[in-house]
Order: C-alpha cells, then structure tokens, then sequence
C-alpha cells in the first residue's frame, strides 16, 4: 500500500516522526523520491527466509572481519531532494566504507554494497523491480532478489543482465565479496 502525502514531498528528516503521528510504529515504511510507502508486515517464510540470509551473510563477514551485516527496518538514504530511503531485509557494507565508530542512530547516508530483497506474494513484479533500479542507481553493487515461491535467486550488478540461480545452483558474491559461495537451496532451508 502507498500512502502520499498529497501535493506536499516528505524529507528524510520529516520521515520517523511522520511515521509515529500516523501511528505507522511496527509497519515497515520506505520514502520513495518523497512518497511514504507503507508496506504489509511480512509473513513467517519471508522472515525465516530472510534471517536465514543475513545469519549465511553474517557469519561470513563476522569471521573476516569484512564489516556489517544489517536487518530489515534499516533505512538507506539513497537520494536527496526529493529523498528516498529504502529498507532491504538484508544489507553489507564493507568496513572500509562504513566509517570510524558504530553505525548512526538514524538512516544510513549510502548505498550498502550488497542489498537483499526477499519477495513477499504481495510484492507486485514492477515494486520489486523499482527497488532493484534504486539500489543500482545508488551505487550498490550487488542485488539478490531472492524469490522463496520459485526458490531461486536473481542476482542483479551494474551494468550487466540480471542472472537467475534456481535452487540446484550454487551462489556466489562477486563483486562484493571474493570467496562467499552459497547452495542456493541453504538459503531456504
């Protein structure tokens, strides 16, 4: 579900306290070139799928030290003017990116290196597409679209056409990361 705000853009900074007057806590909201999106919170496979992702991602970042993983709900401000923050359900950004100290209290202000989209049966082919497009705008540099109905993933860089891994294929994470290899079917397992 979309909701606008009428003639009137949101900016990022308007976006947290826009989502508490509409009492929108707990609802996974995004800022698309200044429209509130509102979306449906996800279901149990898209969550246990997802986490399956970021703990495969994680684990393999954590023992190389190469820098960090985050959940869904983190907002990526990705443009400005008007402004768009995207939220993926899984997200890397390398340690020589992300700057001295922890990560800020409100939204990240780049593009993750590797952003995952986990289709929920409510994402329409063209939304999916369109967060796809924004990522690579931004500069990220490597896109999963990981698809539990059809088990498989397609996997989306700069500049190049998208690649489909159906579950017997094996994943890889170039260009961002150099040795991370991946049975699709563990994603979903």
């Amino acid at each position: 579900m979309a909701l606008t705000t009428g003639t009137t853009v949101v900016t990022a900074t308007e976006l947290p306290a826009l989502s508490s007057r509409l009492s929108l806590e707990g609802r996974r909201t995004e800022l698309v070139r200044g429209d509130l999106i509102v979306m449906t919170p996800a279901g149990g496979r898209h969550g246990q799928v997802a986490h399956r992702i970021g703990l495969v991602i994680g684990n393999h970042v954590l023992v190389r030290n190469l820098g960090r993983v985050f959940a869904a709900e983190t907002g990526f401000l990705l443009q400005r003017d008007p402004d768009t923050v995207r939220a993926p359900d899984v997200a890397f950004v390398a340690g020589d990116r992300r700057g001295s100290g922890g990560a800020p209290a409100g939204f990240l202000e780049l593009a993750p290196d590797l952003a995952v989209e986990v289709v929920s049966p409510s994402d329409s082919a063209l939304a999916v597409q369109a967060k796809v497009d924004d990522w690579l705008a931004a500069g990220t540099r490597l896109v999963w679209v990981v698809d539990p109905e059809t088990r498989s993933v397609t996997v989306h860089r700069p500049a190049r056409p998208a690649a489909v891994f159906p579950e017997p294929d094996v994943l890889d994470g170039e260009p961002v990361f150099s040795d991370f290899s991946v049975p699709v079917r563990d994603l979903f397992t």
